[in-house]
């Protein structure tokens, strides 16, 4: 008896776009089932890849085979028809229609085939809601009010309503804290368990370990390697096949002894109700302070009401001893603080604007003359500041969406310094961004602070917190619970923390 085709195979897939050949010759078969994950850097072709399984793009050459059948995704919705849904790591959720809409969008229920059932798409919409582990997300609200943890869960619940057969998730745990997680990974088991395949996209090996059956590397448009054993290929194998080169997971060292130097940025009794408690904070110049807790713990809250983007209930924040307008970033921004948020793509980067544009954005003031900009000094100030970076290419005037996601971030961090600030606030800084460029950002966010830049950080990763910070705070439903040398935690030590909670020390 000839034996079972893989439910996807796809062989020798092509795909240019002008100047850049994305994918070279790629193949990638999945079995039902199975959790088949794709690893690779920024820029290594996994994106691609995923487009056209999705329909998105059109492969140049190559075989798309399903369930043994030579196929042709000419659409997002021909891949749909087939059984293939994918979740891509920038939701494509319609933020002003509620959960129950943006679940059943392009195929809401109908009465004679024309009259929508909301009532339908609702209780349909709470069943699958509750399947994922979450009732207490209303089909009624507005998704735009969501966070982004259950905006997430809301991308799940509308793949799950078409009759799926593999499901692709794009860095699906990116935003969730390590609770989602476990209920991510438990909707992952249970889908393979009915037969359901999952293509799993994630730069955390350690999921992989956890969740994979087996692995395929890209590398420069590549596959690299196909179908490792996902638990039992040694981690140094896996990166060096990523990068070409071993990699070691060191962080820049610390100072020998910590900053004793007068506050730059000084927070008391900081509180928004619902968010976070009343926060007091010094932040010595040259000093990384990291912000641990799990997701709605109050984290980027604090970080962007110390910004100005919320306005605080009670307490200030000073800049060398002198109060800030409380709720202003115009006031946090001329006192020397910038922001590199979470959501980079949405929040701080122009996508269709050049690297020059995004750096030069918080100086403009620098460039103009009687309502004129001076391109030349607009360019030459880009130039330099993104060289100090190493940001790649070495050319400010690409489109900033062309840059992989640690070359964006770095775009970021180009227009504070650019700007000339003196507290930097970072949330999430090496979100989407590969192995290897998270090294190369680690080093540049010491030498930064080594350079005298105070900096407040936030992440989800308890290491890369511990890694990067000289002094941790807990924070556990908007208290902090514990306050220590960062080289005096552990991650269990945190994680107990933020799980139990503890009087603040």
């Amino acid at each position: 008896m000839a034996p079972e085709p893989p439910l996807l195979s796809m062989s020798g897939i092509t795909k240019s776009f002008p100047g850049v050949r994305a994918l070279d010759g790629v193949d990638l078969d999945v079995q039902a089932g199975e959790v088949h994950c794709l690893l690779g850097q920024n820029g290594a072709g996994k994106s691609t890849l995923i487009k056209v399984l999705a329909g998105a793009h059109q492969p140049d050459t190559g075989t798309i085979r399903w369930r043994g059948e030579a196929v042709t995704l000419r659409s997002p919705i021909a891949a749909m028809r087939l059984g293939i849904a994918t979740i891509y790591q920038e939701l494509d959720l319609v933020e002003h229609m509620t959960v129950a809409e943006n679940v059943h969008l392009g195929h809401e229920p109908t009465t004679a085939g024309f009259v929508v059932r909301p009532r339908t798409a609702r209780e349909s919409t709470a069943e699958l809601l509750t399947r994922l582990g979450h009732p207490e997300i209303e089909p009624g609200r507005t998704v735009g009010e969501l966070s982004a943890a259950q905006q997430q869960i809301v991308s799940m619940a509308r793949a799950l309503s078409h009759d799926v057969r593999l499901i692709v998730m794009d860095e699906p745990s990116a935003a969730l804290d390590p609770d989602e997680v476990d209920n991510l990974f438990r909707i992952v088991d249970g889908l393979t368990a009915d037969g359901v395949a999952v293509v799993y996209i994630s730069h955390r090996l350690e999921e992989i370990r956890r969740i994979g059956d087996r692995v395929t590397v890209l590398k420069d448009g590549r596959a690299v390697a196909g179908g490792l054993p996902a638990r039992s290929t040694p981690t140094r194998e896996v990166v060096a096949l990523m990068t070409g080169r071993d990699v070691e997971y060191v962080f820049p060292p610390r100072p020998a002894s910590p900053p004793t130097g007068e506050p730059v940025l000084t927070v008391e009794n900081l509180s928004r109700k619902g968010e976070f408690a009343p926060l007091d904070l010094e932040l010595r110049p040259g000093e990384i302070v990291g912000l641990a807790g799990l997701v709605g713990s109050g984290r980027s809250e604090i970080l962007e009401t110390v910004y100005g983007a919320r306005k605080p209930d009670s307490g200030r924040v000073l800049v060398d001893g002198r109060p800030l307008r409380p709720g202003s970033v115009r006031a946090a921004v001329r006192a020397g603080i910038g922001l590199a948020p979470e959501e980079r793509k949405a929040q701080a980067l122009l996508m269709l604007e050049s690297v020059t544009r995004n750096v030069s954005l918080s100086a403009m003031s620098r460039f103009s003359r009687a309502g004129w900009i001076d391109r030349g000094a607009e360019l030459g100030a880009a130039r330099a500041a993104t060289r100090e970076l190493s940001l790649r290419p070495d050319n400010p005037n690409v489109p900033v969406r062309t840059l992989s996601g640690g070359n964006q971030q770095k775009a970021v961090l180009a227009r504070w310094l650019l700007r000339g600030c003196r507290v930097l606030l970072l949330d999430e800084p090496t979100r989407g961004v590969d192995v290897g460029a998270r090294a190369e950002l680690y080093a540049v966010i010491r030498r930064l602070a080594d350079e005298g830049l105070a900096v407040l950080l936030v992440s989800s990763e308890v290491p890369e917190v511990l890694g990067l910070a000289d002094r941790v705070l807990v924070l556990r439903e908007g208290d902090v619970v514990h306050t220590a040398p960062a080289p005096e935690l552990d991650e269990h030590r945190v994680l107990d923390l933020v799980m139990e909670g503890s009087p603040a020390s």
